[in-house]
């Protein structure tokens, strides 16, 4: 299973540069819909993504419509789920339905439902961090479109931050597949360099206000 992120025109450079990261430790493909509000080369996307940028399964397109055109047949596409704060599905609620759908066609047809079964690829979309998605295209995909639960009168999270659950909500509903689960220890007792730093890191690039 390959899950695709696609970013539509998104604007701050850090935000991008954490979620392809999040995408090459997840192996995930990253695709950025043009116009970016920055330049690639930015030193806070690279500082963002650290060493991991290099090895990004990158795509870029000129605009929706290039974008649309160029994918509309892949496998997975016409499911592609599009996450906004206007969806009226909770989003850990969607694989949970789509497996019960899943059941009743098997039901049906008198074959036996696999919905454990991750699919080929899975298409996540987001839109740009002022304004998210357009509601045009929300519209036309009604039924894909989902929200990440949040408190009533709250704006919107952390563009990077949703990608980040998006990715990993979808690899747990399909069991990991592929990706290592357990880590250990360090046998030497006197080390105590957190499992969890990063020492190239040094600045905090996660949010809007780390500049």
């Amino acid at each position: 299973m390959k899950i695709n992120i696609v970013l539509f025109q998104p604007e701050i450079p850090q935000n991008t540069g954490n979620i392809s990261r999040t995408c090459s430790a997840t192996g995930s493909a990253l695709h950025l819909v043009h116009p970016l509000g920055f330049s690639l080369d930015e030193k806070h996307l690279r500082r963002a993504g650290l060493d991991y940028w290099d090895g990004l399964e990158l795509h870029q397109y000129e605009s929706d419509s290039d974008f649309f055109s160029t994918c509309s047949g892949k496998s997975g596409f016409s499911n592609m789920l599009y996450f906004s704060q206007k969806g009226a599905t909770n989003f850990f609620d969607y694989w949970d339905a789509a497996n019960i759908a899943s059941d009743v066609a098997s039901d049906i047809t008198s074959e036996v439902a696999t919905p454990s079964i991750a699919p080929d690829e899975i298409w996540l979309a987001f839109g740009r961090e002022s304004r998210g998605l357009d509601e045009q295209l929300l519209k036309e995909h009604l039924e894909h479109t989902v929200r990440i639960p949040m408190l009533s009168g709250k704006r919107s999270l952390n563009l990077s931050n949703c990608v980040a659950i998006a990715v990993y909500e979808t690899l747990r509903h399909f069991g990991f597949s592929s990706m290592k689960t357990q880590g250990a220890l360090s046998s030497d007792s006197t080390s105590t360099t957190s499992t969890f730093s990063d020492s190239s890191d040094s600045s905090c690039s996660s949010c809007e206000d780390c500049k």
